[in-house]
């Protein structure tokens, strides 16, 4: 019986590292990604994953508009926005 356990340990204590070191603070970065996108609103200045840098228009349920000036307006779907400024 202990020499199952002796074998078992050390497997155990990689996922634990494991989850301490990267599951864990990935389920953080998401929930605190998920928050900023849910609290976009309009005349936010946002940045999106492509690098664009514009103000909110419109937002809807899953998607926002994004302004870029001199008459440009692109649809984007809200999860892609890397981050958000507010005003």
């Amino acid at each position: 019986m202990q020499d199952i356990l002796i074998q078992i340990m050390p497997l155990m204590l990689i996922f634990l590292v494991f989850y301490f070191l990267i599951i864990r603070p990935q389920q953080n970065k998401i929930k605190e990604h998920n928050a900023m996108v849910n609290s976009v609103k309009k005349g936010d200045e946002v940045v999106t994953q492509g690098g664009l840098i514009g103000k909110i228009s419109k937002v809807s349920e899953h998607e926002v508009t994004i302004d870029f000036g001199d008459n440009v307006s692109i649809n984007a779907i809200k999860s892609t926005l890397a981050s958000v400024k507010s005003k």
